[in-house]
């Protein structure tokens, strides 16, 4: 296999196979074996490729991304010299609000931190990724550790930003959600939660 990869160098673009895998992915990352199962290659020809990725785009200071290594896994993330951009966009008034889906996982990391991304997915009933990527990028939650088992999938929970907005002192100020309503009664406080929470991020 190595001689195939060696051979294979300057017809197949590997670095930029890799780095649209890490973008798809998103951020659970992949880990070595992840991308050798996809390229069928190696992890040692992997590992070359990962880390030739990574100087290309450390390398080139028009590129804005970087290749890190979290908890096993790689993946995609901005550069720390464009940390006062990302900021301010964060904190401008245009991107201030979430979205509905953002909300909703929002609100359900907050009670039930720390949680999965399939286990919030179960609990709303479609797939969370892009409000999960929203939240991470707003700072308002973040990985907390790793979960037991197979993947080792990422936890979430909230951030000191997430108090901040919300003007909480703690997780333990969060309201006290009902333990037995009816569906119309779980349906009028989950609106009035998530326009609550709005109203604190609009303010």
């Amino acid at each position: 296999m190595r001689r195939e990869y060696k051979s294979s160098l300057n017809i197949i673009n590997w670095t930029g196979i890799v780095e649209s895998l890490l973008f798809a992915a998103g951020d659970e990352g992949l880990t070595m074996k992840q991308i050798a199962a996809v390229l069928e290659l190696d992890e040692v020809e992997v590992s070359e490729i990962v880390q030739e990725l990574m100087m290309e785009l450390n390398s080139d200071p028009k590129r804005g991304i970087t290749v890190v290594q979290l908890a096993g896994t790689y993946q995609l993330a901005t550069k720390k010299e464009n940390s006062i951009y990302l900021k301010k966009l964060v904190e401008s008034p245009s991107t201030s609000t979430l979205s509905q889906a953002a909300l909703e996982t929002l609100a359900i990391i907050a009670y039930k931190q720390p949680i999965t991304r399939a286990e919030i997915e179960d609990i709303r009933g479609v797939k969370t990724e892009r409000p999960i990527q929203t939240l991470v990028g707003k700072v308002l939650i973040k990985e907390v550790g790793r979960a037991e088992g197979t993947g080792r999938a990422i936890l979430y929970g909230t951030t000191k930003e997430f108090l901040d907005y919300f003007g909480l002192r703690s997780i333990e100020e969060l309201p006290q959600l009902p333990e037995k309503v009816d569906e119309d009664s779980v349906q009028e406080e989950a609106d009035l939660f998530f326009e609550k929470f709005q109203e604190n991020l609009e303010l």
